[in-house]
This record gives C-alpha cells, structure tokens and sequence, in this order.
C-alpha cells in the first residue's frame, strides 16, 4: 500500500488495485484524447476517500486552449464540485509526467499525492526540467510516484506521434 503525504484528515493509503484502477480510467481518457487528435494524456482526481471527482483527457486543439492540459481540466473540475480552491487529501492520476504548469497548479491546488505513469525528459516539471517541488519558493509538495504502468502510458505517446511523422 501506498502511505498517505501528511496527515489531512487521517486519509487511508492508497491501494496497489485502487491505484491501478485510477491509472486504468486515466489510460482510458488519454486513448479517448488521442481518437479526437489530441496528445494522449489522461487524468483522474481522486477525492480522500478514493472515489472519482473528476476525469479529462487534454483538450487543447478542441477548446483552443494551450492550457487545457488533463490535470488543469480535472483540478478545476475538481474545485468547482467540492466548491473549494484547495484539493487537500485528494490524489491526482496521469499518464505523463506533469509539465511545470501543471506541476505548479496541482501546488497550488494542494493536491496530495501525484501519481503518474510515462516520465516527460524533455517537458517535465516533476522529476525533470524545472523540478518544481524542489524548489525553495515552493508553496506545497505532494508526494510523487512516477512509473505507474509507464510502459502502457509511454507506448500511447510514442505511436501517436509516430503516426503523424
């Protein structure tokens, strides 16, 4: 089992099959994402007591939107349900690695655990590049597991850009 960051409101960790699960319903935004001609990436917000808050695939070229990234589309979602700007206690599930914007809204957010699967070397914000929980100014840090499933969330990327090479 996966122990609980902090202590909001004495949460249950997260199970190994709990876990999976979440990345299965991110895997299957992301795949939904690409259909449409989107970068495949998924996300699922799970709230304290593990159930589904919210979920998106990115929306970018359908809304316009250079920040309609999966994870901003479920942490305001997310807010707007519980009617709150801070997510405490909730969990975050993404197929890639979440970039410095994202990285820096979940944050801000107040997320509690991020969890993601395919590593982003060259537009990362978590474990690469800018590194934003490492940084002094940083406003909150969330516990982070990267590599769930990575193979899957990894081959999801690389055959939808190798279709459009």
């Amino acid at each position: 089992m996966l122990a609980p960051a902090g202590d909001p409101g004495q949460e249950k960790p997260m199970s190994e099959p709990a876990l999976h699960h979440a990345m299965s319903l991110s895997l299957a935004e992301a795949r939904a994402a690409a259909a449409r001609g989107e970068v495949p990436v998924g996300a699922v917000l799970l709230g304290p007591d593990g159930t589904v808050l919210a979920q998106a695939g990115n929306r970018t070229e359908q809304d316009c939107d250079a920040a309609a990234h999966a994870e901003m589309l479920v942490l305001r979602q997310a807010g707007q349900r519980l009617g709150s700007p801070r997510l405490i206690g909730c969990d975050l599930v993404v197929t890639l690695e979440p970039c410095p914007m994202c990285a820096a809204a979940i944050a801000l957010f107040r997320v509690r655990r991020v969890v993601f699967g395919a590593y982003d070397p060259k537009g990362g914000g978590v474990e690469h590049g800018p590194r934003i929980y490492d940084t002094s100014p940083a406003l909150h840090r969330p516990e982070v597991i990267g590599g769930v499933r990575e193979t899957e969330a990894a081959a999801l990327l690389r055959d939808f850009f190798a279709a459009r090479r």
